[in-house]
């Protein structure tokens, strides 16, 4: 016989709630699945992070290319794997949290990144917000020792280097953009090359790593027209 909970009720007598409130309802329904899903039971955090990478790249396909209805059905596969990872966190026996003490250190620490929205500071530009959040975040963040602290080298290539580029910067050393010359002859010259690249997006305000994709999408449309060709039916 399945074990009650602190109330008396059995796993197996829940039933899926009810409750008017979205948000509050999912989180009861990542709950039972929990109790009551024997491949759920098994997983832990480190097993979801494969789901976590592929749910985060299948939502920004749809925001990319995607229709509203795929946008939003992304969005809650996503919002699926934080309620996830909240629930095997509120049953460590250790250091438990659940998704309310989740929601509530990110309302925390958004009201204090924005008080020129909750306080009384002033912001009528987007640097001056941003002047504000870096400020509210260093405070947060005292501890860290170094601009690199936080950033994490699983990100994409692409992303990665024009995130260390702007950290790379707060310390005086950042790459020039890419000037125009000549092929790389090696594979150390072509990083110094893809660097520069990168610079000259974070330059003009681009998304390196969008960019790719966008031009990769392109070319992956070129692979298809030709596959459909006629003479490429009769190979």
């Amino acid at each position: 016989m399945a074990p009650s909970t602190p109330d008396g009720e059995r796993p197996e007598d829940r039933v899926v709630p009810t409750d008017p409130d979205a948000l509050r309802e999912a989180a009861l329904v990542m709950r039972a699945v929990r109790d009551r899903c024997v491949w759920t039971q098994q997983i832990d955090h480190r097993a979801l992070v494969p789901y976590l990478v592929e749910e985060s790249a299948e939502l920004i396909d749809a925001v990319e290319e995607g229709s509203r209805g795929e946008l939003r059905e992304e969005l809650g596969d996503l919002l699926w794997q934080v309620l996830f990872h909240a629930e095997i966190a509120s049953r460590d026996p250790d250091e438990p949290f659940d998704i309310d003490d989740v929601a509530r250190g990110l309302t925390d620490k958004m009201v204090r990144r924005h008080p020129h929205v909750f306080g009384d500071a002033v912001a009528t530009t987007p640097e001056e917000v941003l002047v504000h959040w870096n400020a509210a975040k260093a405070a947060e963040k005292s501890a860290r020792t170094s601009v690199l602290d936080g950033v994490s080298e699983r990100m994409p290539s692409l992303a990665l280097a024009q995130k260390l580029l702007s950290k790379a910067s707060q310390v005086g050393l950042a790459p020039a953009p890419s000037a125009h010359g000549g092929a790389p002859v090696d594979e150390a010259g072509l990083g110094d090359a893809l660097l520069a690249l990168v610079a000259t997006a974070r330059a003009n305000g681009w998304d390196a790593e969008r960019a790719l994709r966008e031009r990769l999408r392109r070319l992956e449309s070129g692979i298809r027209a030709a596959e459909a060709a006629p003479e490429a039916l009769e190979r």
